[in-house]
């Protein structure tokens, strides 16, 4: 039998407590047994952790075999290279991922609170972590539910519980047993660790301590979670893979070619080794890595903190947003919108001059126990649209003190305070309109007759329909005698809602423009999930929790991606919707603040948590915490991601076309009996490309249409047709110019002389440096627009000189070229760079086309 379900005796003998508390020694024997009143949350990982992580892609692991292979035959200069390109990676993606891990360290809060608790019959004060089972709470207005407890004493108590169950509305709390498998948020006899009290005080037996509360069975599904691959960690392993089989394919074919035309075992084996350095792109991961470092940087500035690299590029290509609705969507506190007096409705924002209105927000400013800072949602509402109407609700209350009042109940419904001059009662509409004989008009106090009832009536139902929590107020003079809460005057009603973020409803309207899906999931009603669902743009049916106990999945799967607004869920149909959606290939991700939200954020593709509202649990399962809890955050890092996938895509293009150009150069000069470009040389190649002006591709601006465009497909790869037609258009351009070249200095020669080894070394640098701006410029961005990367291929170009012109040159196996010489590349490059705008210009139409067929 479950805690809720049993008489408070029953809890007491159960739990072997009474209300007098436990005793010193059986509190700290309990605790020895039981352990602290802590939640286990995921640890973060350790700086070793991180740094290990860097060095297990598949294209790392096939870089680590390139550096010992070149190690074992003696190419001491290229492995070194190969050594300290990967060292560079590691460093880079290690000081960005652990500063993200430290900068969500210090946003967990580190204090451990004291509770107050009746240990040997007396009221103390003792640490949240030496809560134990039997122990009795108490607990007031404003504080913080400890651990989960039976409640054994209220007085008017409401507890906030949005954080667990998602309800924006306070629970009010009573003594009565509860009927078997009565759901979470209607538990009234039930406080829950991590909810807070808005209203009342209490007093509560705890039942269950650490991770067996309910905020601890969250923590623990956490951890069966497994963790997804991003698409471009899918990507790059892919490749890896794929260049690792295909090196060790070419060193087949190749070797035992040479060997068979007669070229010694050392030679062979050293071209074998050439293939395979020009076949991987050293840089690209160090590239990956600092690329998504910049973004997380720049992400930083703009509120959203990451905490892992991975998870810039994931959000790019999402296609579905599933969001909570109480404090990421809407402001997370109620707030009163519209008014109603004697046939007259009143907007918050309209002028008046109406005492009825006076007389309506001052009853809800003295009736209520709340403040500025602390109280029920509801009550503050009350209290701030007062104060907006230019009341001073301090001096109100002191000039008209209460005397005394009739508590607010879940039986009763309303709430009465008497003063001197007038008792004043605000409460549910109809039972506040049962109660009231008379009606306040523009000019005097008359009887409610029946008509007058009836349109209060309509009102009522009207404010209802737009989602407004309506309340209705009345007064009694004092001096009228009888019970205070009958034969009221009725004033008015207040409709009150927790409304949208102001800046929201744009924020979607962007996202739904680059094709992304916005499914709203809350704990709300029905009538407040659709009427927030239309004012923010997302007008949609909608579907309760039990229908979607009564599907299948194959049944959610079908109705998922139509329907985008969900009321009345549990976390359990937060993690069912998300896996219907990823069950069509569909990158998700979730937001979200609440205890409630973790599952769903740790199961998503990317789970983006709010870093002000959001609970340690939420901000542990995420991969993006929102620093500013601004939806529209979440729509600029979604540019943010697309841009630098177009960065990644770019720079990936450019890098594969020279590995590609490489591999055929070497391969098709080596059928020939030429080792046309050494390891080392090669290696310096992708030195120059892969670095500096790869890493200003990575930095470029966003284009026009970034926000215009479908999401790329989940399973669709980086290396997409476009690309593939790029590198190979270019790559096999580059390779017949190059070969040329190379049969024209030959001239019949039998080997390769250091000339013409520099000479074709050089100009595949400048080919190189020439074809960063024809891939900038087939991705649709304007070719001289990035001031970084003029610098770099300045920088790139003045390196490659330093190993043409001085002692270097001995280690490269280069020597210094004529101007004449210089003007021969030059005529080569003429005769490449038609061919490179050309598929270009092919790849830029084909990639608008498809999509704007997909838009």
């Amino acid at each position: 039998m479950t805690w809720y379900e049993r008489s408070s005796d029953a809890v007491f003998d159960a739990v072997d407590s009474n209300t007098g508390g436990l005793s010193t020694e059986e509190a700290q024997q309990r605790f020895e047994n039981v352990g602290a009143n802590r939640i286990e949350s995921e640890e973060g990982r350790g700086a070793f952790e991180v740094l290990i992580s860097q060095f297990t892609s598949g294209l790392v692991l096939v870089l680590v075999g390139a550096a010992v292979l070149s190690f074992a035959v003696g190419y001491i200069v290229d492995a070194v290279l190969i050594t300290i390109i990967l060292l560079a990676n590691g460093i880079f993606g290690f000081v960005q991922e652990y500063r993200a891990e430290q900068s969500l360290e210090a946003l967990r809060e580190l204090s451990s609170p004291d509770v107050t608790v009746y240990r040997d019959g007396t009221r103390r004060e003792v640490s949240i972590e030496k809560i134990v089972p039997g122990d009795i709470l108490v607990l007031e207005q404003g504080d913080s539910v400890p651990a989960d407890a039976r409640v054994i004493e209220v007085a008017n108590l409401q507890v906030d519980e949005a954080s667990l169950t998602g309800e924006s509305v306070p629970v009010e709390k009573t003594l009565t047993t509860l009927a078997s498998e009565t759901p979470l948020a209607e538990r009234t006899n039930m406080l829950y660790r991590g909810t807070t009290v808005t209203r009342g005080r209490a007093k509560a037996v705890v039942v269950e301590t650490g991770m067996a509360t309910e905020m601890g069975s969250i923590a623990t599904e956490l951890a069966t979670a497994e963790a997804r691959q991003t698409p471009l960690q899918r990507d790059l392993d892919r490749l890896g893979r794929r260049l690792g089989i295909g090196v060790l394919v070419l060193s087949a074919l190749v070797i035992p070619f040479l060997l068979f035309r007669g070229t010694a075992l050392l030679s062979a084996v050293l071209t074998a080794i050439s293939l395979a350095v020009a076949a991987i792109p050293e840089g690209l991961p160090a590239v990956v890595t600092l690329t998504l470092a910049l973004g997380v940087q720049r992400m930083a500035n703009e509120n959203a903190l990451v905490r892992t690299l991975s998870a810039v590029e994931s959000l790019g290509s999402v296609g579905v947003v599933c969001t909570d609705k109480t404090g990421t969507l809407t402001e997370g506190r109620m707030h009163a919108t519209r008014f109603w007096v004697h046939d007259g409705v009143i907007d918050e924002n309209d002028d008046w001059e109406d005492n009825r209105v006076d007389t309506l927000l001052r009853i809800g400013a003295l009736c209520n126990d709340a403040d500025d800072e602390r109280g029920d949602p509801t009550e503050q509402a009350l209290y701030h649209a007062a104060v907006k109407a230019g009341i001073d609700v301090p001096a109100l209350r002191e000039n008209i003190p209460r005397e005394d009042e009739v508590p607010f109940s879940s039986d009763r419904k309303r709430m009465a305070t008497i003063h001197d001059d007038r008792i004043r009662v605000k409460g549910a509409p109809e039972v506040i309109l049962e109660r009231a004989t008379r009606v306040q008009t523009s000019d005097d106090v008359e009887d409610l007759d029946d008509a007058t009832r009836s349109r209060i009536r309509e009102r009522i139902e009207s404010f209802a329909d737009d989602a407004l929590r309506v309340l209705a107020f009345a007064y009694k003079p004092a001096d009228d005698g009888g019970d205070p809460e009958e034969n009221l005057v009725f004033v008015g009603l207040q409709g009150l809602i927790d409304p949208a973020r102001p800046e929201v409803a744009d924020a979607i309207d962007e996202t739904h423009a680059a094709g992304i899906d916005v499914k709203m999931i809350t704990g709300d009603n029905r009538l407040t999930a659709r009427a927030i669902g239309r004012e923010i743009g997302i007008d949609s049916a909608v579907l309760t929790g039990r229908e979607l106990d009564t599907m299948d999945d194959a049944e959610l799967r079908d109705r998922v991606e139509d329907v985008d607004v969900y009321a009345r869920t549990t976390p359990t149909h937060k993690v069912r919707i998300l896996r219907a959606l990823q069950g069509d290939e569909r990158t998700v991700a979730m937001t979200g603040d609440g205890v409630n939200d973790a599952p769903a954020l740790k199961n998503a593709d990317i789970g983006i948590a709010m870093g002000e509202r959001g609970t340690d649990v939420a901000k542990q399962a995420s991969d993006i915490i929102l620093l500013d809890d601004n939806y529209a955050t979440i729509k600029n890092a979604i540019r943010r991601g697309r841009t630098i996938f177009d960065n990644i895509w770019k720079f990936v293009a450019y890098l594969l076309s020279a590995n590609f150009a490489e591999v055929l150069l070497v391969f098709i000069a080596s059928l020939f009996g030429y080792l046309i470009l050494p390891a080392v040389q090669l290696l310096w190649i992708n030195l120059l490309t892969d670095g500096l002006p790869a890493l200003a591709l990575g930095v470029d601006s966003a284009s026009g249409d970034v926000m215009k465009r479908e999401p790329r497909e989940s399973n669709g790869g980086i290396i997409d047709r476009p690309m593939t037609t790029l590198i190979g258009g270019v790559g096999l351009t580059t390779t017949v110019v190059l070969l040329g070249t190379m049969f024209l200095l030959l001239d019949g020669a039998s080997t390769v002389s250091p000339y013409v080894m520099t000479m074709i070394f050089t100009a595949f640098v400048v080919f190189e440096f020439a074809k960063l701006y024809v891939v900038r410029w087939s991705r649709g961005t304007p070719p001289l627009t990035n001031r970084w990367l003029a610098g770099a291929v300045l920088m790139s170009f003045a390196l490659h000189l330093s190993v043409l012109y001085t002692p270097l040159n001995q280690y490269f196996g280069t020597v210094p070229l004529s101007i004449a010489d210089w003007g021969r590349l030059f005529v080569a490059l003429v005769v490449a760079i038609p061919g490179f705008i050309a598929i270009a210009w092919y790849v830029r139409r084909s990639t608008r086309e498809h999509w704007n067929t997909n838009s």
